[in-house]
């Protein structure tokens, strides 16, 4: 299972086709139904609000997949292309219509305000901040800032010649199907369902798989401009009622509400004030133990920067108001503690999981069977099994006191354990499977009864193996094309299980497993099929390249079968390296207008910081190991040059929220590599991220400025702190576009302004910056997800824009 608090991770969704929610079926769809309407002329000022201002269906298919070693890499700029056994192709004539070219061209950028009295002193080191006022959201000079800079950028997105029918091809094509994975509640299933361009998917229920399904819940009808969105949900263990959180313009702030499954009535019950949780039902079905910020003060609607602190667990009875709610579990002592809780699949246990940061959590449980008696009006009496933040533990399920959990606890790779909460010290735990050698463990779940289902991560591609319950003893695979199963859905009750598979080229597949049939195997269940593209004209590559170091890091590269490697096509380069997430392979819509109307090549680079090769892979990407990111990521961008897919002038890297980071050190480091530099929702001031909203988590990766030995670490890459016009007068910093928006709370916006702020306000005067240095600030919007289809759409239009007018490509006839 995915860790409880991944919500807090500085992540971005990179094209957002399903939505990410935090519960084990962790993919559903976000495409719509309903007309996306787009305004033909966008207004460029702020509202009255205080306008500060992804995925999902990760899919992986391989044509053809070779693995080439290399020994060595040399720099961008001097060193011979390294010569590689490449079939050679003929381009076909394709009929182009070109972009005018750019010319050098000179931005007026903004007048924005510095106060060189604002410094700090970190450890006897003075550290200007004279953008310090950036950080306030709210005040009348940063809302004059957001308007004179999108008055800067929107005109100029706007003016690409093909903006229109880019954004009609874009639309065009994300008018297709999709779905999520079925789910089996009490004697209905559930699926998400988008019918092509609904700004939110669709919850539909059928009694059976062959029945005609019908709406149970569309959160369509909940705002016009779909920016109200499903963030959570968990229906009863009788599947008679579904509880479900609500969140408004992307913010991580949701309301929990209550549905009667079989008369679809609402209840009264309202939860605010929730954030950063999971819902888990009592099984008397009776109500949910959920986590708050009940002592939060002011705004908490997404647009604050205060940090969030003294989350509490609460017990909530359905028909009660909130006011009634039980104070289950606190920890007065550590008020950033996140608490994280599931009741076991018995019923008769609550674990509680409480994590400081993003990595490493603790390990409690409660017995239920008295509470539950006395209507759970007291706090609960709670047992410490695991007293160190050493390592991770998820719980996957249990047989009576033997609790069975996936930890990297001694074993880096993942593994599962067996805890028998009678006798929980160390030394008494056993373990059931194993780390592998090389695979890594990405989750587990109990099914028909007495099985479980291990889903490992190989060179960063996904397996699929059952094994026993009992003894772990491993029995049989799931054969899988080489891709990423990007949804899961069973419980251990169920002799059914659905999971849902895609690729860089293939849309998703969900497929069944019927555990009364044998011989056991996946059956596809529907296929998702996307309209009017060939997608077998294109082919996918992994190749591994040594970074600054000589460690070899995986790369995938997709293009058009019949590209020759001449070095001429446009490549976008993405990458995330953080907090142990595993960027393996995804669909994406925009990535295929790219490949198909500007011949671009996609490349996706799997550095160190990720947790494709575990914890240690993690662990080489973090804290004093950060520029390990770097350098892989320029690595990646050189192999890409001197193989010929491409050259610097035509090279842009992406990356957001981490991967933000990554882009704008990177742009920093090498701005002579890379063409132009896309920055989504980054966390870019490395001194002072740990105190906005949740930032403080981040310190497992990052550190904080707070400790002398981290405070010099974070100060040689902080993006903020190392624009320096370039030494050579000839050299100017590539095309940049900064990304974020005026509800995100997880990287709060302040970071973007004052970047850009900087940036514009180090390069305006060198004479051969002709690149822009821009910024995009989006309104109603957060940090990704939830992001309804016709914002993404506009936003995907936006950059492909910049790419095609900053970087002057031939646009093929949309």
């Amino acid at each position: 299972m995915s860790s409880f608090f991944s919500c807090s991770i500085p992540v971005i969704y990179r094209e957002a086709i399903p939505a990410a929610v935090p519960v084990f079926t962790r993919i559903l769809h976000r495409q719509s139904t309903t007309k996306v309407s787009f305004p033909k002329k966008r207004i460029i000022s702020i509202p009255n609000t205080n306008y500060l201002t992804k995925q999902a269906s990760q899919t992986k298919s391989f044509h053809t997949t070779s693995f080439l070693k290399l020994d060595k890499i040399k720099t961008c700029t001097t060193s011979p292309a390294f010569s590689l056994d490449h079939r050679e192709y003929s381009t076909k004539a394709e009929t182009l219509r070109m972009v005018p070219p750019v010319k050098p061209q000179s931005f007026t950028y903004p007048e924005v305000r510095r106060d060189e009295s604002v410094q700090d002193n970190y450890h006897e080191t003075i550290i200007s901040d004279p953008y310090r006022w950036l950080e306030d959201p709210d005040s009348e000079e940063t809302r004059q800032f957001v308007q004179d800079q999108n008055n800067l950028t929107i005109p100029y997105l706007e003016s690409c010649s093909v903006r229109e029918k880019l954004r009609n091809r874009l639309t065009q094509l994300w008018n297709y199907e999709k779905y999520s994975c079925p789910s089996k509640r009490g004697n209905r299933y559930y699926f998400f369902k988008n019918t092509g361009l609904q700004n939110q998917s669709v919850l539909y229920t059928q009694k059976t798989l062959d029945d005609e399904p019908t709406v149970f819940f569309d959160p369509n009808a909940l705002a016009e401009d779909g920016t109200i969105a499903i963030s959570t949900y968990k229906f009863s263990e009788n599947g008679e009622i579904f509880a479900y959180g609500l969140s408004k313009s992307g913010s991580d702030w949701m309301t929990v509400h209550f549905k009667n499954t079989s008369t679809g009535q609402d209840y009264s019950d309202l939860l605010e004030k929730v954030k950063y949780t999971h819902l888990t039902w009592t099984h008397d079905n009776l109500g949910i133990f959920y986590a708050r910020y009940p002592d939060q003060e002011g705004k908490t609607d997404g647009s604050e920067t205060t940090s969030s602190e003294n989350q509490k667990l609460y017990y909530h009875r359905i028909g009660t108001p909130q006011t009634d709610d039980t104070l289950m579990v606190e920890f007065p002592q550590n008020p950033k503690w996140m608490i994280g809780a599931e009741v076991t699949n018995c019923g008769n246990y609550l674990i509680v999981l409480p994590q400081e940061e993003c990595r490493d959590n603790l390990v409690y449980y409660a017995s239920l069977i008295e509470p539950i008696k006395n209507n759970l009006k007291e706090p609960l009496q709670l047992t410490q099994v695991v007293t160190k933040f050493e390592a991770d533990y998820a719980y996957v399920t249990n047989d009576g006191s033997e609790m069975i959990f996936r930890t990297n606890k001694n074993a880096p790779n993942y593994r599962l354990i067996k805890i028998d909460f009678n006798n929980p010290v160390e030394e008494a735990w056993t373990t059931l499977v194993a780390q592998h050698e090389k695979n890594v463990l990405d989750w587990a779940t109990a099914v028909n009864n007495d099985k479980v289902v291990l889903c490992y991560i190989n060179d960063v591609k996904n397996t699929l193996e059952l094994h026993e319950l009992g003894d772990g003893s491993y029995i049989q695979d799931f054969p899988i094309e080489l891709g990423t199963i990007t949804a899961f859905s069973g419980k251990r009750e169920h002799s059914e299980v659905f999971f849902q598979f895609s690729s860089f080229l293939t849309p998703g597949r969900i497929y069944r497993i019927d555990f009364h049939k044998k011989p056991w195997e996946a059956v596809v269940l529907r296929e998702i099929k996307l309209k009017g593209v060939d997608t077998t004209k294109f082919t996918t590559t992994q190749v591994f390249f040594p970074s600054k170091d000589g460690t070899k890091i995986p790369m995938f590269i997709v293009h058009n079968k019949e590209l020759q490697l001449d070095g001429t096509h446009p490549c976008l380069l993405y990458a995330y390296g953080g907090f142990n997430i595993s960027i393996q392979p995804t669909f994406s819509i925009t990535r295929l207008v790219y490949m198909l109307h500007v011949n671009g090549i996609i490349a996706e680079a799997n550095i160190r910081g990720g947790g494709e090769y575990g914890e240690n892979w993690h662990n080489a990407g973090r804290l004093h190991n950060k520029q390990n990111c770097f350098d892989d990521f320029q690595a990646a961008g050189e192999f890409l040059v001197q193989n010929k897919y491409t050259s610097c002038k035509k090279l842009a890297i992406q990356g957001g929220s981490n991967g933000g980071l990554l882009v704008g050190a990177c742009v920093n480091q090498r701005p002579d590599l890379f063409g132009a530099g896309i920055a989504q929702v980054g966390v870019m001031d490395m001194l002072r991220f740990h105190k906005f909203t949740i930032g403080y988590t981040w310190a497992s990766d990052y550190g904080s400025s707070d400790s002398k030995d981290h405070f010099h670490t974070l100060l040689k890459y902080s993006p903020l702190h190392n624009v320096k016009v370039p030494e050579q007068a000839d050299r100017q910093y590539p095309a940049l576009l900064l990304l974020t928006a005026d509800h995100d709370d997880r990287v709060v916006p302040c970071h973007s302004f004052k970047l850009i702020a900087e940036i514009q306000h180090r390069l305006k005067d060198h004479p051969s910056q002709t690149n822009p240095l821009l910024i995009r600030i989006d309104t109603k919007a957060g940090h990704g997800a939830g992001k309804p289809t016709a914002k993404i759409i506009e936003e995907h239009t936006d950059i492909l824009c910049f790419m095609i007018r900053a970087m002057g490509h031939q646009v093929h006839e949309l």
